[in-house]
Formats: structure tokens, C-alpha cells, sequence
């Protein structure tokens, strides 16, 4: 198969199967912002995310290592594999994590500066979510070409 075309296949399936990693984070973290850190800025902007966001790498993760890239595993039995991979995952996730941190920051003063969705319970969920684009492109790629890489496999 065109590689172009199996590595746009691939970013369909991690996007698709991204939504439940998306779910657990945005709704943790509404939940968190909400209900127990309601009114703070550092547990609803830095705190709360940040608990949200391991939640679902974790998530994603399991997703990613059983059923999106299960061919490029070399040992899927394995603990050792199992490990490897989550450690790696969970890495390059820390790298996502700081992009996604980011731009959440600059859309929460954007929104500030604007007066939008002042006073609205869903403003860091909103921020949040448009976060996780950026950082989902940059994940992509991170297991496309680093983690779960076609070349490593030894068949």
C-alpha cells in the first residue's frame, strides 16, 4: 500500500479511536473544575488538566498498543513490551501535555481579552478541548515515527 495513504489511514484510526482518551479528558476535567477546585484558576487551568490528561494518555494508550498499531508491537504478550511501549507513550504524551498546556493558555487569555465565556463553568473545558488539537497532531506523529515505528518490528 502507497505509505502516504496507510499513514493517513493510520491518523483516521488514531483520531477516531482519540475520542475516548478526549472523552475521559474533558469530562475529568470538567468534573475536577467543577467540583473541586470550582473558582481557581490554577486548579481548573493547571491542576485539573493535568490529572485528566494521564488519565486519558493512559487511555489512549491501551487503545493505541492493542488495536491501532497491534501489528508493530513486537512482543504483545509481553510485560516487558507492555512497559516499554506505556513508558515511551507516556513520554512523548509529556511533550503533547506541554503543547496542549500552551495553547490552552493563550486561548484562555484570548478569551479574557475578549470577554467570551467569562463566567461559564465550560471555558477551561473549551480551552482544554482546543488544546487537545494541537496536541494530538503532535501525538500522532510521536507514534507514527517514534513509539509504535513500522521499522522497529522484527517479524
Amino acid at each position: 500500500m502507497n505509505r502516504k495513504l496507510e499513514i493517513l489511514k493510520k491518523f483516521i484510526v488514531f483520531s477516531l479511536t482519540s475520542v475516548a482518551g478526549t472523552i475521559v479528558d474533558l469530562g475529568l476535567h470538567w468534573l475536577l473544575s467543577e467540583y473541586v477546585f470550582d473558582g481557581s484558576y490554577w486548579g481548573s487551568f493547571w491542576i485539573a488538566p493535568t490529572i485528566s490528561f494521564e488519565l486519558a494518555t493512559l487511555t489512549n494508550f491501551f487503545i493505541a498498543y492493542y488495536w491501532v498499531w497491534k501489528e508493530r508491537v513486537s512482543k504483545p504478550g509481553s510485560m516487558r513490551s507492555l512497559v516499554r511501549h506505556c513508558v515511551a507513550y507516556n513520554a512523548t504524551c509529556i511533550g503533547g501535555y506541554i503543547i496542549k498546556l500552551a495553547a490552552m493558555q493563550g486561548f484562555h487569555f484570548l478569551f479574557v481579552s475578549q470577554g467570551w465565556f467569562q463566567d461559564l463553568s465550560v471555558e477551561p473545558v473549551l480551552c482544554n478541548m482546543l488544546g487537545l488539537c494541537f496536541s494530538g497532531c503532535f501525538n500522532f506523529v510521536m507514534n507514527e515515527f517514534v513509539i509504535f515505528n513500522k521499522a522497529k518490528v522484527k517479524k
